[in-house]
């Protein structure tokens, strides 16, 4: 059997409430041994926190989403560092830019943001972002960030343009493939991905949205990473075997802590 790490899924969330346990023990029975459970609301922090305590194979983040950037208290970079100091907590985020939905002033998404980045770099650990239909100001609080020295990260469920892969590969980022990559009508996102080196490669479910054929309608898990993995093993021409080892060393070289 294969070993994967499902690299951002949202184990806190209410879809899971019913059979969490029943999700993890599907998990493991697919392979997928460690999971990284992300926080998207500083005020739920401790939620997040508590699932990853409770469990070897999961950790987590500490962060905002751009969706509640106006709706979150004001968090300093000293406090999200703080935050990051628990044993469990491997990077910083979700954070980024969202200017699809626009759920909070773009703005306020970009102070947001910015504070996050520098957390990043004051902790050391990396930043997990969020990005859609926000290339330029992404890449440019990101180089912004990279130019001070000490910023690492991934562009999570990565959707975009060539342009936001290639400034993310050259600071140094690594790009996460979701479900959305298995989806007929991603062609464009697949050849962007074709282009993408394998030792910058993650997976993810991102559940419990985003199932991936041919599991799409029904709600993700992380034990359906599985099927984007086996996905973009056939299109990059690889095994599963193969491309299993490779996104699970990249984790563990991104994430140094998780490794630790």
């Amino acid at each position: 059997m294969v070993s994967l790490v499902d690299s951002h899924c949202h184990l806190d969330f209410d879809d899971f409430g019913t059979d969490f346990d029943a999700v993890l023990t599907r998990a493991r029975e697919n392979g997928v041994e460690r999971m990284l459970t992300i926080c998207t609301r500083v005020t739920k922090f401790e939620q997040v926190l508590a699932i990853a305590a409770a469990h070897d194979n999961i950790r987590c983040t500490v962060g905002i989403h751009p969706h509640e950037a106006e709706h979150e208290p004001d968090v300093d970079v000293a406090r999200l560092v703080d935050l990051a100091k628990h044993p469990k907590v491997v990077g910083i985020g979700e954070a980024g830019l969202d200017y699809f939905y626009d759920k909070s002033p773009r703005e306020r998404q970009q102070v947001v943001f910015a504070t996050h980045i520098e957390a990043s770099r004051a902790s050391g650990l990396p930043i997990v972002v969020h990005s859609r239909d926000a290339d330029e100001d992404t890449v440019r609080l990101l180089q912004d960030g990279a130019k001070k020295g000490g910023l690492t990260g991934v562009i999570h469920c990565f959707t975009s343009t060539q342009y936001l892969a290639d400034a993310a590969l050259e600071m140094g980022f690594y790009i996460s493939l979701s479900g959305i990559v298995t989806f007929k009508n991603a062609t464009a996102l697949r050849d962007v991905a074709r282009t993408i080196p394998h030792n910058r490669l993650l997976v993810e479910t991102d559940s419990p949205y985003l199932a991936p054929i041919p599991m799409r309608g029904k709600r993700n898990e992380p034990a359906f990473v599985k099927h984007t993995a086996s996905f973009v093993a056939d299109f990059l021409g690889l095994s599963l075997a193969d491309l299993a080892a490779q996104t699970t060393a990249n984790f563990d070289r991104l994430f140094t802590k998780a490794a630790a």
